[in-house]
Order: structure tokens, then sequence, then C-alpha cells
């Protein structure tokens, strides 16, 4: 049976979740944010990178933000594991006092580490993050940082404007950004990035690893989730976001995240939320 456990912290871009998945599949998203996830039992199977790769018990995951992949269990058993999102204002802050490493944001190069040190640093900070106070969650925040980048990271993340993306895609994407609400054809995209239909959607997928469709279903959920954050109900949240109703959305947000508005929207208020 499918479960899922959530806590997100008030007032900061850290949140915790705790899950067993046997049926559930994770479609092809990204974080805004760090992701570290540690597998507890079983085993999950993702892409990443162009690569199929598998994460076993005890291995660790990381996610860069904004980088793409998937999700599953390996085999029927299903996989159980807890994973960590930590925007990146929070990492900057934990290396700010750090001056023998490169500037910029790290870059972690391996999806998936087989590092017991790693492993145990995240459990800790699992545990003060969903029972610990305040003082706990910061002090493992700092020292789970600081073991991921010194073991785990090469280099420093390259300035998002500083990355070859191609004008007419760069010019898709502002469109996406600005309008995601709004129901965008393929036409609308090629011509203002003048090109093709068919060259614009390659060039996107190429850039940033999902097509436009994903992208802007993506824009839409992250921007569901602010809302609900804010209190705002699924079902108006829905609407404003420019899902056709909450039944829609609440199908999106659970493939993309694993458990549903309402609880993501009840785990800011009680700090944890069971979803079946």
């Amino acid at each position: 049976m499918d479960w899922a456990q959530y806590w997100r912290a008030p007032g900061r871009d850290l949140e915790a979740m705790h899950a067993h998945f046997e049926e559930h599949v994770y479609h092809r998203h990204s974080h805004e944010t760090y992701s570290f996830g540690v597998t507890e039992l079983g085993a999950q199977s993702f892409t990443c990178r162009g690569a199929a790769r598998v994460s076993a018990a005890g291995m660790v995951m990381a996610f860069n933000p904004d980088e793409p992949h998937d999700g599953r269990a390996t085999t029927d058993l299903g996989f159980t594991y807890k994973i960590v999102h930590i925007g990146t204002a929070l990492v900057t802050g934990v290396l700010s006092d750090v001056t023998d490493r490169p500037t910029g944001l790290p870059l972690f190069t391996a999806p998936v580490l087989d590092d017991e040190v790693l492993a145990d640093a995240l459990r800790r900070l699992h545990r003060a993050l969903s029972a610990g106070t305040l003082l706990a969650q910061d002090e493992a925040l700092t020292a789970t940082v600081h073991a991921m980048v010194r073991r785990g990271a090469d280099q420093p993340v390259a300035p998002q404007q500083a990355r070859s993306v191609p004008a007419g895609v760069r010019r898709a994407r502002d469109l996406l950004h600005s309008a995601y609400a709004t129901d965008i054809s393929a036409t609308d995209l090629a011509e203002v990035a003048g090109c093709s239909r068919f060259a614009l959607h390659r060039a996107f997928t190429t850039t940033y690893g999902m097509p436009p469709s994903d992208y802007q279903r993506q824009l839409r959920l992250r921007a569901a989730r602010k809302h609900l954050t804010a209190g705002k109900p699924p079902a108006e949240t829905a609407t404003e976001v420019g899902f056709a109703d909450q039944s829609h959305l609440t199908r999106w947000f659970r493939r993309y995240y694993g458990l549903t508005p309402g609880a993501y929207a009840a785990a800011h208020l009680v700090g944890s939320h069971r979803a079946v």
C-alpha cells in the first residue's frame, strides 16, 4: 500500500517527506530546490541526466535545482525513502562562511551516491525536521549541507543566464512563465520563437529536459503549491493556476509530488499528513 508523510517549514524553503510507494509512478518533473533522498527499503528506478539509475537501500539521491527526473518502484515490493527539499538560499546561507570552495551553488554530478555518511546525515536531518526543535533543525541542516557538498559536489552551478540557451527557446520559455495559466498553443510558442513547431519542440526538450506542455504544467503546479501554502482552497487554486478543475489539479499534483493538494496544505498546519 502506498503512503506518504509530509512536513513543511513555515516561512522557510524547507520540506521533507517520508513515503512508501509500490504503485505510484512519478511523472517527469524537477524541483526549484535541491532534493536529497535516502532509500530505506527496496529500490527506486528513475531516469536523470539521460541515463537509467537505481537507488537501493542505503543509497543517497542528489538532485540539483531544476534537474528533470522521474521515479518508480524497481520491483513489486516497492520502496521506502526519506527526502528533503532545501531552497538554494538556505544552501547559500549555510555555505557563506566557507572560504576555500568555488563560488556559486554546488553541482551534484552523480544522481546516486553510495555513501553511508551522507545517508546518516540525511536521516538525522529528517528526524530533526519532523520532531526536533528549531535549533536542532538548523544544526542538522548545516551539518547535512556541508557533508553533501564536501562528499558529493564537484563544481559550482553555472548561473542560469550564463547557460547556452538559444534565443528562440528562451523567448518561448519566457512566454510560458508570463502566461502559464492561459491556454497557449504550439503555434503561439513557435511564433514567438521564430521557428517551426517541430524545431521548437525538439530544441526546448533538449534544453530543459521536458517538452513545453510538461514545462507549463510544472509551472502551474509550482504556482499551486504557493497558493496552497497561502491558505487558498484546492478548488480555487486549480482555477487560478490554469487547471480545468480540482480533480485535474489533484491528479497531476499527486503524479508530480506523491501526495494530494489537501495533504500538502495540511502539512503546513499540523506538521505531517498521511496520504493513502
